[in-house]
Order: C-alpha cells, then structure tokens, then sequence
C-alpha cells in the first residue's frame, strides 16, 4: 500500500492540455494500479475498492475497447508497437481478497493483471499500515492459485520496507532475496519490482537491476522516469468514468510534454 502523501501525489490533479484531440505521446503505456477489493467503508487510506466498482471500472475500459493487461505483455506489445488498446493493470501487496474479489471480475471481462507480492510476510496481515484496518496478505498457495489463473505474480519487496535509506544488506533482501523466493514458490523468476510507498532513488533503482527484474514502478519518479521508474495511475473507489476520463488525460499529456 503507498502512504497518504504518496496517494495524494498520484491524486494531483489533472493538468490541461493544450488540445484534447493531440495524440498521445510515445511516452509510456496507462498503468492503473489498485490494491485492496473488498468493502471500501473503512478506508483510511483510500486504496479499497468495492468489487462492483471494478466491475464497472472494467467495464469502463471495455466500452472504449481498452483491455486490461499484466504488465509484461503491455511492455511487450508497447516495445512492439501493438499497447495502443491495451491498459496495464497491478495489484499492490498481495491482498487475499484478490483472489476472492478481483479475480473474478478481471475473468468476466478478459482481464489480466500483475500482482505485487510480499513473500516476507506471507499469510501475515498489513502491519505496515499504523490505522488499518487490518486485511490478510497471501500465502504461498494463494499465490500458486494466482498464477495458475493466467495473472503475473511481481515482487514488492520482502517486508513492504521504504528502501531509500535501507542498508546494502537490507537492500539486498528486498530486492534479490525477495526475487528468488517468488521464483521457489511460482518456479518463475519475477519481471517486475514495486517499490513501497512509491518511493524511489537512485540506490534503489540501481539495486532492483542489479537483482534481475526487468521495470520498476514509482509512483512519481520525476528525473528517474525511465523502465525502472516507471509512473502509473492512482484507482480509488470514487473513481467513475469523469474521473477515470481525467485520469487518462492527465496521463496521455503529463508524460508526453504536452501538459503546462
């Protein structure tokens, strides 16, 4: 789960392009990202959303003949030149109630998605979020039944620990460590790192590279945008199709220049 200011950070709002009708820039694919499915009541973090708002978020793609992908065949198809109806969907913290609530949903309609999983802290709970409430994270058959449901499975670290500032060891363990034991529990090495929190450095980067992954994901990586920094979109309950629109648009012309 990212921290209050890195929510609020990826909240900004929109800014105004000089155009609507401007094509998009070749800057980097729409990647959304959610983290909790389940009831959204108590939420003080606003990462919850209840499972027929996804349905309808989802729903929402559809009638623009947008499909949601795991972020390994986006990044494939957008190398290739083929990501133009493709949205890029993740799950941070390995949450239970992805298998559950999400999963079905991402069924119904076609959907892949990557989900960002801690294996430090299998079949334990949120404990990094001081107010809760507290929500179950996945054990290591979860994550097999998760992988075998056709979705890609990446790493957020061990403990769900801000690694700016962590030691080399410590680096180390989030990264490489947390590396070789997804691929012990899913016989498949992870592509992708998501750092906690959004939060990212140049250590950081340098480490999650050095362990093998092929991106990274930031929530605003300013002059470290790049494959392992890469930005993606907030998704919260409220989120419906005005703000879902916005959200696009401030995507398509933020990251191509396009936006003052």
């Amino acid at each position: 789960m990212a921290a209050d200011t890195a929510i609020r950070s990826a909240e900004r709002p929109t800014p105004r392009p000089h155009s609507a009708g401007h094509p998009a820039g070749p800057s980097q694919p729409w990647i959304l990202m959610y983290h909790s499915v389940g009831d959204p009541t108590d939420d003080p973090y606003g990462i919850t959303v209840a499972r027929d708002r996804l349905d309808r978020q989802l729903g929402w793609l559809r009638r623009r003949r947008l499909t949601g992908v795991d972020v390994g065949t986006l990044l494939r198809a957008h190398a290739a030149g083929r990501a133009r109806r493709l949205v890029g969907l993740t799950f941070d913290d390995g949450y239970t109630d992805f298998l559950h609530e999400a999963l079905p949903v991402l069924r119904r309609h076609a959907c892949t998605a990557t989900v960002f999983v801690l294996p430090g802290r299998l079949g334990g709970s949120n404990e990094w979020d001081p107010r809760g409430p507290r929500k179950r994270l996945m054990t290591e058959e979860d994550i097999r039944s998760v992988t075998a449901a056709g979705m890609q499975i990446g790493s957020h670290g061990l403990y769900h620990q801000r690694l700016a500032g962590l030691s080399d060891d410590a680096l180390l363990q989030e990264t490489r460590h947390s590396r070789e034991l997804i691929r012990e529990i899913t016989g498949t090495a992870p592509e992708g790192f998501c750092y906690p929190y959004g939060i990212v450095d140049d250590r950081a980067t340098d480490a999650v590279r050095a362990a093998g992954y092929t991106y990274g994901f930031a929530i605003d990586p300013g002059p470290l945008l790049g494959p392992y920094a890469l930005p993606r979109t907030h998704i919260s309950h409220a989120d419906r199709g005005l703000r879902l629109w916005a959200k696009r648009l401030r995507h398509r012309f933020a990251l191509s220049g396009d936006a003052r």
